[in-house]
């Protein structure tokens, strides 16, 4: 275990859990913008917690993580988390999703044989999870919610954002940052008001 900080924000970092990089902490920053009091968020892909951690100060959250170490990291954080592939199971609707996939194209012989693998390994295209994540989305998001989530250049960006358009979302690409090899962007996908 070791001892990390953003912001104004101390935070612990298991073994077998994402350490947070620029693209959680560009989540962390368009969240905090995003965010309204009182609302209920979930936030999917918690690893240690860290967009959690801040966000809880304003709303009502409850994360998950398929990674149990993951999950038990952001308990230790604070954070009302779960331990559950993506977010089957939950009942009741969320004003905002926030969701940090894994998105990197990842073939067959680079994948990891530990949890770790799992917050990064997106399939050959980036998309896989994402895919998987929008099959049943309209189960769990509020009229009008939101969802934010963060992928790579290397995911395809416009490819990303046609599979939201597909689900009926409007979207907004609201953050980007270049880092070594690649673009991230965090994107607001707008749910239709009507249910």
């Amino acid at each position: 275990m070791s001892i990390r900080v953003y912001k104004d924000k101390e935070f612990q970092l298991l073994d077998d859990v994402y350490d947070p990089g620029e693209d959680s902490f560009l989540l962390v920053d368009v969240a905090l913008k995003e965010v309204r009091p009182g609302e209920k968020v979930l936030e999917i892909g918690t690893g240690s917690g860290i967009v959690s951690l801040f966000v809880k100060d304003v709303a009502d959250v409850l994360a998950t993580d398929i990674n149990p170490h993951a999950a038990r990291n952001a308990r230790l954080n604070g954070v009302t988390a779960v331990r559950m592939d993506l977010y089957n199971g939950i009942c009741g609707r969320f004003d905002l999703i926030i969701f940090n996939p894994p998105y990197l194209p990842t073939p067959e012989e680079e994948r990891l044989k530990t949890w770790l693998n799992r917050a990064f390994d997106g399939g050959p295209t980036g998309r896989v999870e994402i895919a998987r994540f929008l099959e049943n989305i309209d189960t769990i998001i509020a009229p009008g919610g939101r969802i934010l989530t963060v992928i790579s250049s290397l995911t395809g960006i416009d490819e990303t954002k046609k599979m939201f358009e597909e689900h009926g979302f409007s979207i907004e690409l609201v953050a980007s940052e270049k880092v070594p090899f690649e673009k991230l962007v965090v994107l607001k996908c707008m749910a239709n008001k009507k249910k």
